[in-house]
């Protein structure tokens, strides 16, 4: 859970309710997930977004974690994946970002030169 999710729901809990639930009906009762499901679409359909359903969020946050650096054992733990496979499925790379990952070289000052030191280099003839 991130910063601004657990501010939201501190912030929902200074709200009295009857029940310990933090998503709930209108009778304080568990929300079921076809309910979930269903609004998603409705939701979708309202605003016009076509072919994305509620599956392809995990693919967009499994992507902006290790776009954004996170290892894939880090993000395996949060979708909750057994298998490292399952997390490799979801995690895709931009081209942008696996040209950042290369450059990387280049900031670290490592020579990409046959030669171990410049000047062993045999002189243009």
């Amino acid at each position: 859970m991130n910063q601004t999710i657990f501010e939201m729901l501190k912030n929902k809990a200074k709200v009295k309710s009857i029940t310990d639930l933090v998503f709930y009906t209108k009778n304080h009762t568990v929300i079921d997930k076809r309910f979930v499901s269903w609004s998603f679409h409705t939701t979708a359909k309202k605003a016009k977004i076509e072919d994305f359903r509620s599956h392809d969020l995990h693919h967009t946050f499994a992507t902006r974690l290790v776009q954004a650096g996170k290892n894939l054992y880090q993000v395996q733990r949060l979708l909750g994946h057994k298998m490292p496979s399952m997390t490799q499925r979801y995690a895709h790379h931009y081209p942008e970002s696996l040209r950042h990952a290369v450059e990387v070289l280049d900031k670290r000052g490592t020579s990409l030169s046959c030669h171990p030191h410049p000047q062993e280099a045999i002189p243009n003839e």
